[in-house]
C-alpha cells in the first residue's frame, strides 16, 4: 500500500493562491508580442522633431502619424470581434501581427509625411486586430483571475512603453527610419512566438456582428468607463505626443525622459495600483489619479517653455497614466457583461477617439495660438473624467463589487495551454446590471 501524503492543500484546509508568474506558455507569448506593440508607439515619440524637420512639416502634420493611427485603431475596433469570432482569436493575433510587420517596414521607406501618415493608419488596422484580441486571449487564459490577468498586460504595456522611447531615440540617432524597421523586426519576433505557443483556439459558438460592441455601450458601466478613459487618453497623447514637439530635444535626450516616464508608467500599472484598490476602492483611487494628473498638467501648461519643469513634469504623469491604465482596464473587464473581445472593442473603440484627436488638435491649437493651450485643453478634459467619476463613481464600485462577488464562486480554471472559457451573453441580451447576468452565467455552470 502507498503511504499517504499530506499535501499543502490538506493542512492548510484550501488550495494556495495561484502564482501571477505560474502563467500557460500562450499568455507570456501573447504578453511578449505586446511588450513589442506597446514599443511601436514610443519608438515614434523621439523621431517627431526630426521627422518635422526633414520633410518639412508642421506640428499638426507630424501629429497626423500618431491621429492616422489611433483613429483608423479606433474605428477597426467594431470589427475585430466579427473578425476573432470566425477565424479564431489566434488567427486573428497572427494577421495583426502581419499587417504592423507590413506597415511599419513601410513606413521607413515614406517619401513623404503624406505617405508616411497613411502607413500609420494601416499600421492601426493591425493594432486594432491585436491589441482587442491580445487582451481577451490574456485574460481568458492566464490562472489567478481577471486582475492578475490585467496586472501582465499592463506590465507588457508598461515596459513597451518604457523601453521604445530610449531604444527609438538610439536607433532615432542614427536616422528616423531605423526605428519604423526596428519595430518590424520585433513584431517578426512576436509572430515567430505566437505561432510556437498560441494555441489554436476554437471559433466562437455565436459568431459577433459588427454592431456587437456599440450594443454593449447600452450597458451603463461601460459606457461610463469608456468615456472616462476618452477623457483620459485626450490627456495621455497630448503629454505622449505633443510634448516631444514643444521640447525639441535630439532622439537620444527624448527617449531618456520618455524612459523615466514609462518606468513610472509600469511601476505604478503593476505594483502600486492594485494595492492601492485594495486599501482605498477603485473610484477614489481613480479619482485621486486625475486630481493628481490635473495639478501635474497645469503645471506644463504654465511652464510649458520652461525645459526643466517640463521634463520633471512629463516624466511624474507616468505616476497617474500607471494607476490609471491598470485600474481601467480591469473595471471595464469585470463589469462588462459581454465576451471580453467585444468589452475589449468597445472599450478601445471609445477611448481611442480621444487619443486620436488630442495630437492633431494640440498641433493646430499650439501653432495657432499658444504651445500652452494644448495643455490646457488636456487639463479640462481630466476634469470632465474627474466629474463622470463623482456623478457616476458609485454605480461603477457596485457592478465592480458585484462581479467579483460572482467571480469568487466560481473555481478557478486549472493552469494549462488552453484558454479560460469566455464570458458570453446571456440570451443575446444586454443588461445595465452586471450582477445579474454574471449570476446567471454562474448558475448555469
Amino acid at each position: 500500500m502507498r503511504a499517504s501524503t499530506t499535501t499543502e492543500t490538506d493542512r492548510a484546509g484550501t488550495a494556495p493562491a495561484p502564482s501571477i508568474w505560474r502563467q500557460p506558455k500562450a499568455v507570456w507569448a501573447v504578453a511578449f508580442a505586446c511588450v513589442i506593440s506597446f514599443m511601436g508607439i514610443g519608438f515614434v515619440d523621439p523621431i517627431l522633431p526630426a521627422i518635422g524637420e526633414q520633410m518639412h512639416a508642421s506640428h499638426a502634420e507630424v501629429e497626423l502619424l500618431f491621429t492616422s493611427y489611433l483613429l483608423v485603431t479606433a474605428v477597426a475596433m467594431l470589427g475585430t470581434g466579427w473578425v476573432s469570432s470566425r477565424i479564431g482569436g489566434k488567427r486573428t493575433l497572427i494577421l495583426g501581427l502581419v499587417i504592423i510587420v507590413a506597415f511599419s517596414a513601410l513606413a521607413s521607406l515614406s517619401p513623404t509625411i503624406g505617405a508616411m501618415v497613411g502607413f500609420r493608419a494601416g499600421w492601426g488596422l493591425g493594432n486594432a486586430l491585436f491589441i482587442a484580441t491580445s487582451l481577451a486571449v490574456i485574460v481568458g487564459s492566464a490562472t489567478g483571475g481577471v486582475p492578475g490577468a490585467i496586472a501582465i498586460y499592463e506590465a507588457a504595456m508598461g515596459i513597451g512603453i518604457a523601453v521604445g522611447p530610449l531604444l527609438g531615440g538610439i536607433l532615432g540617432s542614427a536616422g528616423w527610419q531605423w526605428p519604423f524597421l526596428g519595430v518590424a523586426a520585433l513584431m517578426v519576433v512576436g509572430l515567430v512566438g505566437t505561432l510556437l505557443f498560441v494555441p489554436n483556439t476554437p471559433t466562437s459558438a455565436t459568431r459577433l456582428s459588427l454592431a456587437a460592441p456599440l450594443k454593449a455601450l447600452r450597458h451603463r458601466g461601460l459606457l461610463i468607463l469608456s468615456l472616462v478613459a476618452l477623457l483620459y487618453n485626450w490627456a495621455f497623447f497630448t503629454v505622449l505626443a505633443y510634448a516631444p514637439l514643444v521640447l525639441g530635444f535630439d532622439a537620444i535626450a527624448l527617449g531618456m525622459v520618455f524612459f523615466g516616464w514609462g518606468v513610472l508608467v509600469a511601476v505604478f500599472a503593476v505594483v502600486v495600483a492594485p494595492r492601492l484598490e485594495r486599501r482605498f476602492g477603485l473610484v477614489p483611487v481613480l479619482i485621486g489619479a486625475f486630481v493628481l494628473m490635473a495639478l501635474d498638467l497645469a503645471a506644463m501648461a504654465i511652464w510649458t517653455d520652461v525645459a526643466a519643469v517640463l521634463v520633471a513634469t512629463v516624466i511624474v504623469s507616468g505616476i497617474c497614466s500607471g494607476l490609471n491604465n491598470t485600474l481601467v482596464t480591469q473595471a471595464v473587464m469585470q463589469v462588462a457583461p459581454v465576451e471580453r473581445p467585444v468589452a475589449s472593442a468597445a472599450y478601445s473603440f471609445v477611448r481611442f477617439f480621444g487619443g486620436g484627436l488630442a495630437p492633431f488638435v494640440a498641433g493646430v491649437v499650439g501653432t495657432a495660438l499658444t504651445i500652452h493651450v494644448p495643455f490646457w485643453i488636456a487639463v479640462v478634459a481630466i476634469m470632465g473624467a474627474i466629474a463622470l467619476l463623482v456623478a457616476s463613481g458609485h454605480r461603477v464600485s457596485e457592478a465592480v463589487a458585484a462581479a467579483e462577488a460572482a467571480d469568487e464562486q466560481v473555481l478557478p480554471a486549472a493552469a494549462g495551454d488552453a484558454p479560460a472559457e469566455p464570458v458570453v451573453l446571456v440570451d443575446d441580451r444586454l443588461d445595465e446590471d452586471a450582477n445579474t447576468i454574471r449570476q446567471a452565467q454562474t448558475s448555469r455552470r
